[in-house]
């Protein structure tokens, strides 16, 4: 966490529940900027709390933060805290080749839906980092959501080691491009390699980067 920011909060989810809502899923995704690699969102449904047990919760999620400001080294350990206190999570993939067929915006909008859809619980309300969806359900878009929501910032989380795991094993079946070390981002290793070997299956056709790859 950075100096002077504060934990991300039950505000808003605590907001939902006195209105009667118990059930509300934290939604966000990963990969949006990478240059190769799917799109991977989750939604985190966190138990309605109060008193005693909203403290426990707090303190057994207290390492939990946008997923960009924890150590890679950490975040399976966090992920693991999210899992074992969460009544429901749902990962929600958008593929590269899909990806370049809708469009970057349809496709982060398309994995977001897929995350709340494979919870294995119906939901009473959606939070999502700055989007909304096109399901029929109370829903916010909340700007810097990962950062103040704590079910947000949960999901991002488990959709930043999810992906990271799915990167791992694009890496182990084609190694060339270093994929386990960046995770598709564009890196100076990785546009190197990207220039060397011209785009992969996995590669987004849609990146600027790419189509000057596969040109040459």
């Amino acid at each position: 966490m950075t100096s002077g920011q504060s934990p991300p909060s039950l505000r808003l989810e605590r907001a939902f529940w006195r209105a009667g809502m118990p059930r509300v899923a934290g939604v966000d995704e990963v990969g949006r900027g990478a240059l190769a690699g799917p799109l991977v969102a989750a939604a985190v449904v966190l138990p309605r709390v109060e008193g005693t047990t909203l403290r426990q919760l707090r303190s057994a999620l207290a390492r939990v933060r946008d997923s960009k400001l924890i150590p890679e080294e950490s975040r399976p350990r966090v992920a693991t805290a999210v899992y074992d206190i969460a009544i429901g999570v749902g990962i929600g993939v958008v593929q590269a080749d899909e990806l370049d067929a809708i469009g970057l915006g349809p496709a982060n909008r398309q994995a977001l839906e897929r995350a709340i859809q494979a919870l294995a619980m119906d939901v009473d309300a959606v939070l999502l980092d700055a989007y909304v969806t096109d399901l029929g359900m109370p829903q916010v878009g909340v700007i810097d959501g990962d950062a103040c929501c704590l079910s947000i910032a949960a999901a991002s989380v488990v959709a930043k080691v999810t992906r990271d795991a799915m990167m791992r094993e694009l890496d182990a079946g084609d190694p060339r491009f270093g994929f386990a070390a960046h995770k598709g981002y564009g890196t100076v290793a990785h546009l190197a390699r990207l220039r060397d070997h011209g785009p992969c299956a996995h590669h987004r056709r849609c990146f600027a980067p790419v189509v000057r790859a596969a040109e040459r």
